[in-house]
């Protein structure tokens, strides 16, 4: 079909007009009823549109009728919250009875017209139709049928559109509920970042410590080596579905509370894991951890849990120093590990992007990078 008739497939061609006609009904009936007032029903507009309520109502409306086929609609659904959402309500509420009103007499008298036409080509004599009760029958009135019948799909198709347009330049959202919807989009966009490197951090530790366990009792062929390996692995794997089942359900329950989260009260057990693993690890932690605030701990056992991935990932099994001290109100983690032959170190991967991330958004600082031959990564969080 060609593109100028797909209007004539569109529902929301139909559905506009519909919305124009609903407007016109009752000031027709006026104008039925009183003649000579039928400007009176526009004096109701101004009332009518300094109701909070009435801009909510013309949203859902226009949505419905006049975006029907698309999945977000540019009008506000809210109340008016000022006095300018007021005024562009009642601005709102005129265009759109003086399109209705044109609507209205187009799709009327245009179908008369066309009918009048063809009855006159047929040689009869039209009564009551302006321009046409007058003249006499002849056959080259059916010329105008073609011009009635595509200006009334004009006036249908223009007329939607302008109405729609229309709608969205005075029902669209204002200044400030377009700041609250994109505080809103930032917060789901941070809520999928922050689930994304719970995710990492979880998955990719539990991973890590089963590959390398794996291959270290493969290679050491000691059925006890071989027995507490499985062990260390059944442990970190329930330890992971413990974590992925916690965050689908941060998932299905955007409201529950993330105080399930492990702390830094746990580090003995992320500790014991990674020794575990087959890592010789030097562990000093020191100070009051149970007085870290809950998101720093959060955070923090996060970040000490990273980074004792990548060390197995990117070094193998070498030893490890790990330093956690809570004092003069900040959080210090510094792990330290040898660069294996050949290896700068992690990269710049997703892992240590997430540890800057984390740091950041609790104010603190956090530097990754080789030192002395070791990679360090050492990160401070302020507990206040």
């Amino acid at each position: 079909m060609p593109t100028v008739l797909r209007p004539l497939l569109r529902g929301v061609t139909y559905t506009r007009i519909l919305h124009l006609w609903v407007t016109a009904l009752p000031f027709s009936i006026w104008i039925f009823i009183y003649p000579a007032a039928p400007w009176a029903p526009a004096l109701v507009l101004i009332p009518l549109g300094l109701i909070p309520a009435v801009r909510k109502g013309e949203g859902i409306q226009a949505r419905l009728l006049l975006a029907s086929d698309e999945r977000e609609s540019e009008f506000s659904e809210e109340p008016s919250a000022t006095w300018r959402d007021r005024w562009r309500t009642v601005l709102w509420l005129a265009v759109r009875m003086a399109l209705a009103m044109m609507t209205t007499v187009a799709t009327t008298w245009l179908p008369v017209l066309t009918y009048g036409s063809a009855d006159m080509a047929m040689g009869h004599t039209v009564k009551g139709v302006p321009g046409l009760e007058d003249a006499s029958p002849h056959w080259a009135y059916a010329l105008l049928i073609p011009v009635f019948l595509v200006l009334l799909y004009a006036t249908m198709v223009g007329l939607g559109e302008l109405i729609t347009a229309a709608a969205r330049r005075l029902l669209g959202p204002s200044p400030a509920e377009r700041l609250a919807a994109l505080e809103v989009r930032t917060e789901q966009l941070l809520e999928r970042t922050r689930i994304a490197r719970e995710l990492h951090d979880s998955i990719g530790h539990a991973l890590t410590i089963a590959v390398v366990q794996a291959g270290a009792a493969r290679a050491a062929d000691d059925p006890a080596f071989t027995d507490r390996a499985l062990e260390a692995i059944e442990e970190t794997g329930r330890t992971a579905l413990e974590d992925l089942d916690r965050v689908l359900g941060i998932l299905r329950e955007p409201e529950r509370p993330v105080s399930s989260r492990p702390t830094l009260v746990d580090a003995d057990r992320l500790l014991e894991s990674a020794r575990a693993s087959g890592v010789k690890l030097d562990a000093e932690v020191s100070g009051p951890l149970e007085t870290v605030p809950g998101p720093v701990s959060r955070e923090g056992y996060r970040i000490l849990q990273e980074s004792l991935t990548n060390a197995l990932r990117h070094a193998g099994p070498v030893p490890v120093r790990a330093r956690v001290c809570v004092a003069d109100g900040t959080l210090l983690l510094e792990i330290r590990n040898p660069l294996a032959e050949g290896v700068s170190g992690p990269g710049r991967g997703s892992g240590l992007r997430g540890i800057r991330e984390r740091a950041a958004l609790l104010g603190g600082r956090a530097r990754t990078g080789p030192d002395e031959g070791d990679w360090r990564v050492r990160v401070e969080l302020p507990l206040g």
